[in-house]
C-alpha cells in the first residue's frame, strides 16, 4: 500500500509558529487513529494492546483509540474526511489524498523508510533493460508505480516504453504465477513470495533510492495544534514501544513474534521485513533523517512523480501545487501550505521532555 495504495508490508525543528495561521479546531479528550498491516505500522498494534498507549494517554488526561483498519486506502479518505484524528500513511500517500484534497496535515512520526520491502520482479532474465516493450503489473498510481519509474530511469528507460497493467494487491502473486504475467512490482510480505518463484530475479528494490518510500503516522494540523496533549502522548507511546521492539531481550523477542504472527508471519518472518525496513528505533535517528538532505531531495522527486501522473488533483497546474514545510527548506506554493514534517514531538521524545 505504498502509494496511492500502500504497500501492506515491506515501505533544526520546525518553529511552532508554522503552525499559528491554522483554522482552529478545538480541545477535545478522545482521538482515533487508523493503521493497516504493514510492517513498520504493526507496533501500533502493540501500544494499543500492550497498555502503552493508554499509560501515555492518562499520563495527558486524555484518551487515544488506536483502531486497525483493512483498506489502506479507505483508511486514508476516512481520515481526510475526518473522521480519524490520524492515521498510517506514506509520504506519497499523506501529499496526493489529504494535502492534495485540501486537509492540511503534520507528519507527527517518521517512523521507517522502505530498504528492500519494495521491488520489480521479471520472469526470465535479471537483465532490467529486457522489460522494454512488456507488461508490467502493479497497483497503479501507488510506490510501487513510483518504484518503476525509478527503476526504469536507471536502465535510461521511460514509462512509455513499458505498458502498465494495474493489479490489485490481493491478484498480484496469483498472477505471477500465469505463464503471460512477466513482470511485476510489489512490497513485502508478497514480493518475498514472487521473488521466490521458479526463474524469478529481483532486478530492482527500494535500497536504490532510500528515503524515498517514507512510512509516516500522520495528523491533522489543526487538531495538534489545539491538542499537544495528542502530540505528546502517542509520541511517547511510540517510542516506549520502539524501545522495547529493538532490544534484544526476552520483551523485544516476544513483541516480534506477536507481530509476526499478526501480520500472517511469524517472529522469523518479521524480522525478515524488519531486515527490509530502515526503521528508526529513536526519535533523535528520526529527527536527524527528515532534517536531511536527503529527505528534501526525497519528498521533491516524490511530489514530482504526483503531478505527472495527476495525484495533485485537477487544479494543480505544476508540482508547487501544494506547499511542504520540510526543516531542511520548503517546497511549493506556501500559500497553499498543506503538509507539514514538523520534528518538534520527536524532538521533544530525543530530549526526554515528554
Amino acid at each position: 500500500m505504498h502509494g496511492t495504495i500502500k504497500k501492506l508490508l515491506c515501505a533544526g525543528a520546525i518553529a511552532l509558529a508554522v503552525l499559528a495561521p491554522l483554522a482552529h479546531a478545538e480541545k477535545k479528550k478522545t482521538f482515533n487513529i487508523a493503521w493497516t498491516i504493514y510492517a513498520g505500522w504493526m507496533p501500533w498494534k502493540y501500544a494499543d494492546e500492550s497498555g502503552i498507549m493508554k499509560k501515555w494517554a492518562d499520563k495527558y488526561g486524555i484518551k487515544v483509540n488506536i483502531i486497525q483498519m483493512n483498506d489502506y486506502v479507505e483508511s486514508i479518505n476516512q481520515y481526510s474526511a475526518g473522521q480519524f484524528d490520524g492515521v498510517t500513511a506514506t509520504n506519497m500517500d499523506a501529499l496526493s489524498i489529504p494535502a492534495a484534497g485540501g486537509v492540511d496535515t503534520t507528519a507527527l512520526i517518521v517512523g521507517d523508510y522502505s530498504n528492500g520491502n519494495d521491488g520489480l520482479v521479471m520472469k526470465g532474465t535479471d537483465d532490467l533493460k529486457q522489460i522494454k516493450g512488456q507488461k508490467v503489473h502493479l497497483v497503479e498510481l501507488s510506490v510501487s508505480h513510483y518504484l518503476l519509474a525509478k527503476a526504469l530511469d536507471s536502465v535510461g528507460l521511460s514509462e512509455k516504453d513499458v505498458k502498465v497493467v494495474n493489479t490489485s494487491d490481493a491478484d498480484i502473486v496469483a498472477a505471477f504465477r500465469t505463464a503471460d504475467v512477466r513482470n511485476v512490482v510489489t512490497w513485502n510480505p508478497l514480493l518475498q513470495e514472487v521473488a521466490s518463484a521458479p526463474d524469478a530475479h529481483l532486478v530492482f528494490d527500494s535500497t536504490r533510492v532510500p528515503g524515498h518510500i517514507m512510512d509516516l503516522l500522520i495528523v491533522n494540523s489543526a487538531t495538534l495544534a489545539d491538542n499537544p496533549a495528542f502530540g505528546k502522548a502517542v509520541t511517547g507511546a511510540w517510542y516506549e514501544v520502539m524501545a522495547i521492539m529493538a532490544s534484544d531481550t526476552p520483551k523485544g523477542a516476544e513483541l516480534r513474534a506477536q507481530l509476526g504472527a499478526a501480520s500472517g508471519t511469524d517472529q522469523a518472518g518479521y524480522e525478515a521485513q524488519l531486515k527490509c525496513t530502515h526503521m528508526f528505533y529513536t526519535p533523535a535517528e528520526a529527527v536527524s533523517f527528515i532534517s536531511s538532505p536527503q529527505a528534501y531531495e526525497a519528498m521533491d522527486s516524490v511530489r514530482k512523480f504526483s503531478f505527472k501522473h495527476g495525484l495533485l488533483g485537477d487544479g494543480a497546474d505544476s508540482a508547487d501545487f501544494v506547499g511542504i514545510a520540510m526543516p531542511a527548506g520548503k517546497l511549493g506554493n506556501q500559500g497553499n501550505l498543506k503538509l507539514r514534517f514538523d520534528t518538534t514531538y520527536m524532538q521533544m521524545a530525543a530530549d526526554g521532555a515528554l
